[in-house]
């Protein structure tokens, strides 16, 4: 009995069965018992992901997994959202398999210095996979004096002498820019994260790229910014939409899945249908993008490869098997759902 084989009985996503097993907010109650009480009824005895605070059996076979909190995109509840959750989960599967164990630790990215070395002081670890979205170049190189052993994901910087697993976020936005302009599209717009990261400018800058190579560029008034980590309509977004409806541009290109979940709703509340008014499409492939209506166009960022190719570079670097530090990108894919659709010079809104 796997999460997945609960997950299929219980008719919910695996991020729901990993919440409900493991005592998490983001599930109703009557969710989570009725998982708990599939996994009694199967004997299944899930193999806990460990937390620092847990841990006290000391063991050279560790490996920690640290995120660094703020008010950013990486917040105290970030295991909670889908990409996160998910990445975990690969780590800790790749990670069981290889006889290491994972250890999970969360700290406070104004005390980063002070934290890593605590957390090292206390339990050594053989070498840590870091969280690297919010951080920046120094930050990064701060844990990397710290724990020589480390493998940094969801981020890259090639100044760095450090080992970097990322999804390849300028490919992805450029296949997004593509297949919107294959689509036939070629007044679009632009949502934008209003907290900026080295993902969403890779995304911004490969999708640009797509437009620029079609002769075809964003207009001021259909560049729009977004919180990256609301699932609701935002205000803000409406505000700038309501008083244009009829001159709306003909397709949208999300940086991420929350943010083009929030504008479909935002969009809808006006009145506007996707995807026959205009056109959406996201970045990330959650679980969520399948449960909007309508199902979400995006872009598939492979977290289980992602997971595998850190685990497998982090290790082979604890063991002298491999010295050398790479920039490893892992390229996306498109997953074509129904918001999007061609465009026709007659689909107007009003």
């Amino acid at each position: 009995m796997k999460i997945d084989d609960i997950a299929k009985l219980a008719n919910v996503s695996k991020s729901a069965v990993s919440l409900a097993l493991n005592g998490k907010n983001g599930v109703s109650q009557k969710t989570r018992e009725k998982v708990l009480r599939i996994a009694q009824e199967h004997g299944y005895i899930p193999r806990p992901i460990i937390k620092a605070e847990q841990y006290v059996q000391p063991t050279t076979k560790l490996l920690r997994f640290v995120a660094c909190t703020n008010e950013g995109i990486v917040t105290e509840q970030y295991e909670s959202l889908p990409f996160f959750m998910e990445l975990i989960h690969n780590l800790d599967k790749h990670i069981g398999s290889s006889g290491y164990s994972l250890l999970v630790s969360s700290i406070n990215i104004e005390s980063l210095n002070e934290e890593i070395a605590r957390l090292e002081q206390e339990q050594k670890s053989a070498g840590i996979l870091l969280l690297g979205t919010n951080l920046s170049p120094e930050q990064i190189d701060v844990v990397a004096g710290i724990q020589p052993n480390l493998v940094v994901l969801d981020t890259c910087f090639e100044t760095l002498n450090v080992n970097f697993v990322v999804m390849n976020n300028l490919y992805g936005a450029y296949q997004a820019g593509q297949y919107l302009i294959e689509l036939g599209h070629h007044q679009i717009g632009y949502v934008g994260s209003n907290t900026r990261m080295y993902n969403f400018d890779m995304r911004k800058k490969g999708f640009l790229q797509a437009l620029t190579e079609n002769g075809l560029k964003i207009a001021d008034c259909d560049d729009f910014s977004v919180s990256p980590t609301v699932i609701s309509s935002q205000d803000a977004f409406k505000d700038k939409i309501k008083n244009r409806l009829n001159t709306l541009p003909t397709a949208i290109f999300c940086e991420a899945d929350y943010m083009a979940i929030s504008v479909i709703k935002s969009l809808t509340e006006l009145g506007v249908k996707v995807p026959e008014d205009i056109s959406v499409i996201g970045f990330d492939n959650i679980f969520e993008s399948q449960v909007i209506t309508p199902e979400l166009t995006t872009i598939n960022v492979k977290k289980d490869k992602i997971a595998l190719i850190a685990v497998e570079k982090l290790i082979k670097q604890i063991e002298n098997i491999e010295v050398d530090k790479t920039k490893t990108f892992v390229d996306t894919e498109l997953i074509e759902r129904n918001s999007c659709a061609v465009y026709k010079e007659t689909d107007l809104v009003g």
